[in-house]
């Protein structure tokens, strides 16, 4: 079983004779190009965490006492930072479906290691708050890395490789939290500089890692599977008979966990269907021209991000998601509050532990998800799926706010508890993406992944005002979170038939 498992982690994958995308996720194989998408997907939204979130581990003591900033002035630097997220991931989506995910995950990565390396410059909270401004361009690194994985990866497997990419690069955050108060305290104890210059120094460790991550996408990537995004439509052009491509194209029915990332069952084909997406003598051409991404018009952007269906993915990940980043930027103060014999570095281990957690659980959302809708053969299964994980979500959030746990076990497990649904959220969410509008991949991609930025600055007001009563924010998030996702459970979740 288990060599088994490994062959199927390192084959060249099965590739649908249509769109060319992969059928299935060769997870250890860079060297097969959809394996290295794969990698660099994740690895370039794991590395834009290093800048993004490097300033909450070094914030808390040091930053604040070289700059003198108060408590409203970090929390005003963190909404700041959120908010350059929040607008240039709504940008990127549209980005993507014009010159293609790859040049735009450069861009965004290049574009965010300039003001990295320019953190010694910075002498006072306005030179702070600009500087995390444009650092905050390196957030918007998720909406290529989700556009560029539905491009290379086929629907069957598409959740699944959405959410590893996500998953694992989210799990940069938790990363973030060891790495910078690693290289802090290595400038300090072993090359002798004093802490106001070490902090600024450390910032040209994520400066160097993000540019060489950049680079090696540029040059060892393609677009698309056919090579450039100009020859994005090779595969649909001079096709056979249609019912040749029936013939072709089938889809497991096997269910364990290897075989539905990685195997096609060949004992059981079935042909490639989706119940929300066909309609009588749609063919499965048709149905590979109708996820051709085309550059869009403003009047079509527009009616792909007020569609019911867009909102009501925004609702959700900007409760999941934005949960998320605004119960990151307290957790390790909420551990020290209840906990003060943990102190700063403790309390800061156990809070990057959340971040972490993503590694396994925002995956698991979307490979659940992936092995719903293969036993459905429903988008709206994906969409039950998806809600029942923020409602669950926002439980566990009413009762971390309203117990205001006292012992260890209590907050640390509840919190455990959090993770398991929200980051389990994140990666259901964008499974059900790719449905959505399949030739505006990009804008339906930009729009939601803002939604998390919107959702974390909403979230992060609610905190600054309640000041340190984080348990009172807490369950307010809670309630919120529970309300949004009842009130768009009824919008279908894919709005006309796709030919």
């Amino acid at each position: 079983m288990a060599p088994n498992f490994l062959r199927l982690l390192v084959a060249s994958p099965e590739i649908n004779p249509i769109n060319q995308k992969a059928r299935s996720i060769p997870i250890l194989n860079p060297f097969d190009k959809y394996g290295r998408v794969f990698f660099f997907s994740w690895l370039g939204f794991f590395v834009a965490f290093l800048s993004w979130y490097s300033f909450p581990p070094l914030l808390a003591v040091t930053i604040k006492k070289d700059l003198h900033l108060s408590q409203t002035d970090i929390a005003n630097s963190n909404i700041i930072a959120l908010l350059a997220t929040l607008l240039v991931r709504f940008f990127s989506g549209p980005l993507c479906d014009r010159y293609g995910p790859r040049l735009v995950f450069v861009g965004i990565l290049l574009a965010g290691a300039i003001p990295t390396a320019m953190a010694g410059l910075v002498t006072n909270i306005h030179g702070l708050m600009a500087l995390r401004f444009f650092i905050g361009i390196l957030g918007a690194s998720f909406v290529p890395c989700q556009v560029w994985t539905t491009g290379y990866f086929d629907k069957n497997v598409i959740g699944s490789a959405n959410a590893l990419t996500a998953g694992w690069g989210n799990a940069g955050g938790g990363i973030t939290y060891y790495v910078m108060p690693a290289v802090f305290d290595s400038l300090v104890q072993h090359s002798g500089l004093a802490p106001h210059k070490a902090w600024r120094v450390a910032y040209i460790v994520p400066f160097i890692i993000i540019v060489v991550v950049a680079l090696g996408m540029l040059f060892t990537c393609d677009d698309t599977p056919t090579g450039r995004w100009s020859d994005r439509a090779l595969p649909m052009a001079g096709g056979s008979s249609d019912s040749s491509i029936r013939g072709e194209i089938d889809t497991p029915s096997s269910v364990s966990i290897a075989k539905d990332i990685n195997n096609i069952d060949e004992k059981h084909p079935q042909m490639i269907s989706d119940i929300e997406s066909q309609s009588d003598g749609t063919t499965y051409l048709d149905l590979a021209k109708s996820e051709f991404i085309v550059p869009p018009t403003t009047k079509e952007i527009m009616h792909v991000v007020i569609s019911p269906q867009t909102f009501a993915l925004f609702g959700v990940y900007a409760c999941s998601f934005g949960t998320e980043l605004a119960v990151n930027s307290i957790l390790a103060s909420f551990y020290e509050r209840n906990f003060p014999h943990l102190g700063q570095t403790e309390a800061g281990e156990w809070a990057a532990m959340f971040g972490l957690l993503n590694v396994l659980f925002r995956p698991l959302g979307g490979i659940i998800s992936d092995l719903i809708y293969k036993k459905t053969q429903s988008v709206w299964a994906k969409k039950i799926w998806l809600i029942f994980l923020g409602v669950a979500a926002g439980a566990h959030l009413i009762a971390i706010g309203v117990s205001n746990p006292k012992t260890e076990a209590t907050m640390f497990g509840l919190f455990v508890g959090l993770a398991v649904f929200m980051e389990a959220a994140n990666g259901a969410n964008f499974s059900l993406v790719p449905h959505v509008y399949p030739a505006a991949n990009g804008i339906v991609s930009g729009t939601v992944g803002a939604a998390g930025n919107f959702g974390g600055i909403i979230f992060s007001i609610i905190f600054r005002y309640n000041g340190t009563h984080y348990d009172r924010s807490i369950w307010i998030i809670g309630v919120i979170c529970i309300v949004v996702n009842m009130s768009v459970f009824w919008i279908r979740p894919v709005p006309t038939l796709h030919k």
